[in-house]
Formats: C-alpha cells, sequence, structure tokens
C-alpha cells in the first residue's frame, strides 16, 4: 500500500538546502513517479537570482501554488513586454496562479527558500526551443541574463523583500 506523501516543513527545509546549493539556485521534488505519469507535481524550492527563461506550454495550463516565500508570476506578450504581474505572497492572502496554456510566462523569486508546488499535464517533455522566449536571452549567456533580470527587477522594485 501506498503512503501519503506529505509536504510538511522538514521537506520544505530539505529542498530548499538542496536548492541553495545547486549553481541554478533551484531544486524539485517529484511526486510523481515517472516522467510520462499523466499529472506531473513537484515541489520548485527556488533562490533569488535563480533564472527562470519565460517560455509557454502550447498544450497544457500550469498551476504554481506558493508555500513559502515571494515569487512574482509575470505574464508577457509576443513582443517581451511584460502584460500581468501578480506577487505571490502567502502572507498578503495571494497563493497561487494559473497559467493557461499558451501564455508566455516566467517567475521572479523575491524571497529566499521560496518553495511553489506546481501541477501540470503529463507527461513531462523538456521544453524545446520554440517554446522558449525568443525575446529572452538563454540561461548560458551570464550577462544577458543579470541585466534582463535587473530590468524585470526594475517593473516590480516595490515588491522585492
Amino acid at each position: 500500500m501506498e503512503k501519503i506523501k506529505v509536504i510538511d516543513r522538514e521537506l520544505l527545509d530539505e529542498t530548499s538546502a538542496r536548492a541553495k546549493m545547486s549553481p541554478r539556485l533551484r531544486m524539485n521534488c517529484n511526486f510523481h513517479a515517472r516522467a510520462d505519469d499523466p499529472v506531473n507535481r513537484l515541489l520548485n524550492a527556488m533562490e533569488p537570482g535563480t533564472y527562470l527563461r519565460p517560455h509557454c506550454h502550447p498544450d497544457k495550463e500550469e498551476i504554481f501554488l506558493l508555500l513559502r516565500g515571494r515569487v512574482a508570476i509575470l505574464i508577457f506578450d509576443d513582443g517581451g513586454r511584460v502584460t500581468e504581474k501578480v506577487l505571490l505572497d502567502p502572507l498578503q492572502g495571494c497563493f497561487g496562479g494559473e497559467i493557461p496554456t499558451g501564455v508566455w510566462h516566467g517567475l521572479l523569486v523575491l524571497a529566499p527558500e521560496s518553495v511553489v508546488y506546481e501541477v501540470k499535464r503529463g507527461p513531462y517533455v523538456p521544453l524545446s526551443t520554440e517554446n522558449m522566449a525568443p525575446w529572452a536571452p538563454p540561461a548560458e549567456d551570464a550577462g544577458a541574463v543579470s541585466r534582463y533580470m535587473d530590468g524585470l527587477y526594475g517593473q516590480i522594485e516595490s515588491w522585492r523583500v
């Protein structure tokens, strides 16, 4: 018999500790057993400074529930302009958001030890080049990423911790 998968402070702390040690400053803890499961469910522990290149999922919605920390969800138009921004902050009563299919989106982490619970339809398929925003720099270009993120953070300066 399968046991209940519990999300508690210990799991959040452990996943956040692994994120801090990761060069990408984020770490997943998957709840789905296989990549081809029909529903992907995971914790994503993230630290400020992690770069989540804006992207879209052409065939699935994505749900983010913030369990701890502060995270901004940004929605972009096809040219890369921010058209919507939502501050996820449990202390202010905003806990999550659902991104519609085919919408350019990204996250900015605003507080240490931020952890979101993500849900999206499976199977897991790595994002292809055409699903990555062409107007956002690739993660490998550290200088361009730094400048790009500075610009995004500037649009939500009052939300930073």
